[in-house]
């Protein structure tokens, strides 16, 4: 749904050339963005990108040097964290261990003035609990507790207060593999039930893409492209951002012409290929985007279909990772590539062993012009 720059009614948050600078440090700079009630957004982007900054000015922990943070189209730029309608489950969860699971979970409550009675503290501590599927722990201590359900009494303790806006900063990056995926699931299934806007601060690519309706990249502090997860991997609009989500191979091309929308270029070996490209770029010499599951191996010796083109190449580095075979390839011409080929396609035609000389095919029509970094 497209919002008007008024509409605070699908937007609960907003940022507004929000900018924080800590000494000479500019940690946030001119930050723009609106935040829709009800989605889980994430920060994405490298230690020291500013998406810790931005959550800390939307928790009320840091306040802009200038411009301001809105909540329900309100500036929150003094108001202290305890008095704003949102919620924080940090990376380390601060849970008190001298205290029960029930009494971590109801803390913020017992905080209230005036004070709540206690049958009513009781009663939402046990509809938390249950929420997060801890309804057999309340009388637990938390260091009887495995990370994964600390983590929930974390998140217990945070939605009790039935917060408008849910922050998390990092909060699976001390859970193995295996349990931040059941974690990242219970996440998700968590806040369609309740329906609060989450926003994320991670540094996990994977992470991002699977749990967000919007990813923000960031980037020196500076926000470089919001988009959907799909939005991102297909259509990153910079070096940048394509490095940065997924992987991609990243060659330099020559445009020969150019036409509604699509390019020719001819790549370091001389082969052409035909690229997406924005219609207004007038640049010659640019960077090509082309993701590895875009393109396959054939031996050299295989005919190549027709509206391909083929790279000559030598196998460098073979790695087998269950469902697909990670390729890396030297090409002439161009350098490295990386290519992941499907199991079943392995199957049919065999794999190729280290040292073997082949072809990588590129498709016409695939493949992305990359707009400059600034």
């Amino acid at each position: 749904m497209t919002q008007s720059p008024t509409d605070t009614r699908q937007t609960v948050a907003e940022f507004v050339g929000a900018t924080k600078r800590f000494g000479e440090v500019l940690a946030a700079d001119r930050i723009d963005l609106r935040i829709r009630r009800g989605e889980f957004l994430s920060f994405l982007g490298p230690s020291g990108c500013g998406k810790t900054t931005a959550l800390r000015m939307l928790a009320g922990f840091e306040s802009p040097t200038e411009g301001e943070v809105l909540i329900d189209g309100r500036e929150v730029g003094g108001m202290p964290a305890y008095r704003r309608p949102v919620n924080m489950v940090f990376q380390h969860y601060a849970l008190f261990p001298h205290m029960t699971v029930a009494e971590n979970v109801g803390y913020g409550l017992r905080q209230r003035r005036p004070r709540l009675p206690k049958h009513e503290i009781a009663d939402r501590v046990i509809r938390a609990l249950a929420t997060v599927r801890l309804d057999d722990f309340a009388q637990r201590r938390i260091w009887e507790l495995s990370g994964g359900q600390q983590q929930r009494v974390a998140l217990a303790r945070a939605i009790i207060n039935e917060p408008k806006i849910l922050l998390l900063d990092e909060p699976m990056a001390a859970l193995d593999a295996k349990l931040r995926g059941e974690m990242q699931r219970e996440l998700l299934d968590l806040q369609r039930s309740l329906g609060i806007t989450f926003v994320l601060v991670t540094h996990d690519q994977e992470e991002a893409l699977s749990m967000s309706d919007r990813i923000c990249i960031m980037g020196h502090g500076r926000i470089i492209q919001v988009g959907t997860p799909q939005d991102l991997y297909d259509r990153p609009r910079s070096r940048y951002v394509a490095d940065f989500v997924g992987k991609a191979n990243i060659v330099e091309g020559q445009i020969a012409a150019r036409h509604s929308g699509w390019a020719q270029a001819a790549l370091g070996n001389g082969v052409h290929v035909l690229v997406q490209d924005e219609p207004d770029d007038t640049r010659t010499h640019v960077d090509i985007a082309i993701r590895p599951e875009a393109l396959s191996l054939v031996r050299r010796s295989d005919p190549t279909p027709a509206a391909t083109a083929a790279l000559p190449a030598m196998v460098t580095h073979r790695t087998f990772l269950g469902d697909h075979t990670e390729y890396l390839l030297t090409a002439e011409g161009i350098g490295t590539l990386q290519v992941n080929a499907p199991r079943a396609a392995e199957r049919v035609a065999g794999g190729h062993d280290v040292g073997a000389y082949v072809h990588v095919l590129w498709p016409e029509q695939t493949g992305l012009v990359l707009a400059a970094d600034s």
